[in-house]
């Protein structure tokens, strides 16, 4: 779970440092790699929550 946590947390940061790029330069390709970066670290969390969810669902059964 912590492992879990610190590489949501990583990823984060690095689209916020890829934001961070495109207002510093202006090429537009930094925002687009930031955008993918978010899109796909929150579906990796949704999956990884919804494995946590469908397994206390299976305990209470």
């Amino acid at each position: 779970m912590l492992i879990a946590r610190a590489l949501f947390g990583l990823l984060f940061v690095a689209a916020i440092l890829c934001f961070a790029m495109y207002a510093g330069t202006g090429q537009k390709r930094w925002m687009v790699l930031g955008w993918r970066i978010v899109k796909w670290t929150l579906v990796a969390g949704l999956g990884f929550f919804a494995v946590l969810i469908l397994e206390r669902l299976a305990l209470m059964l």
